[in-house]
């Protein structure tokens, strides 16, 4: 008699990765993450005749966005890929795992890395085969599509409140409280220290003094406890804080809605007269501060761009036509090779700067690079640290208009290591140095 031969199929094993945005709900006895994993182990038995067996290490993030990364279950599964203790990912539905393309990219190019595949309970594909991983693509890029429009429904809501003079949220500024009704209420003790500064401020017409003085009376900035419990503010002045303080219009008893100023429900602490005769005396100095810079052509970006096809270093140029003059920023390998050496070897230097400022005065919105920020200062465990920088970092905004040209560009030269600069593409790459930034900000708060 024949004896049959057979061979068992080799284990899978599965890994379950659970998700939910918010916390609400999760101190229940059975909670969403419990019906997600519920899901995924039923599906996991499904697919038992081709060896699936779900891990019992729990990957799981409760109360956790799935627009980054910064979620511990995540980066714990990761690690077990990475470690190769994973043949598959099962999770209830794609947008669980990640709703950015970009970090789903990533994701996926980790697990084909490691042979690791990638299952959606309810949404039925396998990436081990080419039209699962076209479906995959199709899924993510609706999904990401979904968060883009409930990103732009968001910001017209707010801004449509901020037009009915609405205060729609956000940090709590010295002069004010946030009432029961999320309305900013008057603090009559902050408001007389906030109109003192003004004052200050005109008779002294120049911070640094203004900062001094506001140490000498051990004036801080507002102190207020956040929603987790912590104690945030309450920070000595130095000159970005005073700028803010300065020049904000809720002292106005206005709101900003994008780029216009309306009435707001709350009250003034500042009248127009004092906050205009405030904003000419700042406008003034900053021009009067003006005359030191670089060279007398005022070229922002010098020694920091460079051509990303040859890595040659791009320099500052000009020419004049009659009383105009128009600067340029040109690739040293055409001055030294000739220009039939490289395409697009001259970029008109108003044009860069600009971008590159724009994206300067949007640092405090960068979630990567507040996250490199981050990890430059090792704020992650300190969650008051990590609050407080990520406010400072909000400020360069604000700040950038009242800072003389030698400011703004020994700015630049500290928060910038390198702008590559792609003619062909017409591109332009940004290599923020996360170490400069925390220089400054610790310049700041000195």
């Amino acid at each position: 008699m024949k004896a049959e031969s057979s061979t068992a199929a080799k284990p899978v094993r599965c890994a379950i990765y659970t998700r939910k945005s918010v916390t609400e709900g999760l101190d229940q006895e059975f909670n969403t993450l419990d019906a997600q994993r519920e899901a995924a182990e039923a599906f996991i038995a499904s697919q038992r005749h081709e060896g699936w067996v779900a891990l019992p290490d729990e990957f799981s993030d409760g109360g956790f966005t799935g627009g980054n990364m910064d979620r511990p279950g995540i980066q714990k599964l990761l690690r077990a890929v990475e470690d190769d203790e994973v043949d598959c990912i099962v999770v209830y539905k794609i947008d669980r795992l990640s709703r950015s393309l970009l970090d789903f990219a990533r994701i996926i190019e980790l697990l084909e890395k490691h042979n690791c595949s990638f299952v959606s309970v309810t949404q039925q594909f396998n990436t081990k085969n080419s039209m699962g991983r076209l479906t995959l693509n199709i899924l993510l890029s609706f999904a990401q599509f979904e968060r883009e429009i409930i990103a732009e429904r968001t910001r017209d809501k707010i801004v449509a409140a901020r037009k009915k003079g609405k205060w729609t949220g956000g940090y709590p500024v010295l002069g004010y409280d946030i009432g029961k009704d999320k309305k900013l209420a008057l603090n009559t003790d902050e408001a007389v220290t906030v109109r003192q500064i003004y004052e200050l401020y005109i008779r002294h017409e120049a911070v640094l003094p203004v900062v001094q003085a506001c140490r000498q009376h051990g004036w801080l900035t507002k102190a207020w406890i956040s929603g987790s419990g912590r104690r945030m503010g309450g920070q000595p002045f130095n000159k970005p804080r005073l700028y803010s303080l300065l020049t904000n219009p809720l002292y106005l008893g206005k709101i900003r809605a994008g780029s216009e100023l309306t009435e707001g429900e709350h009250p003034a602490i500042i009248d127009d007269g004092v906050f205009a005769k405030v904003r000419s005396l700042l406008d003034r100095n900053r021009r009067s501060r003006g005359g030191n810079v670089r060279n007398k052509h005022g070229a922002l970006l010098k020694g920091l761009l460079y051509d990303a096809k040859t890595g040659y270093a791009m320099a500052h140029t000009f020419t004049k036509k009659g009383n105009r003059l128009y600067r340029y920023y040109v690739s040293t390998q055409a001055a030294k090779e000739g220009w039939e050496t490289c395409a697009g070897a001259s970029f008109p230097a108003s044009e860069i700067e600009s971008f590159v400022v724009e994206n300067i005065r949007q640092m405090g919105k960068d979630s990567e690079l507040q996250q490199a920020v981050l990890e430059e200062t090792d704020a992650f465990d300190q969650p008051a640290q990590r609050e407080e920088l990520l406010a400072a970092m909000a400020s360069f905004d604000p700040c950038w208009n009242e800072m003389a040209p030698r400011e703004r560009t020994r700015l630049v030269e500290l928060v910038i290591e390198k702008i590559l600069v792609d003619s062909e593409a017409g591109k332009l790459a940004i290599q923020f140095r996360p170490s400069g930034i925390r220089t400054l900000l610790n310049e700041g708060n000195s």
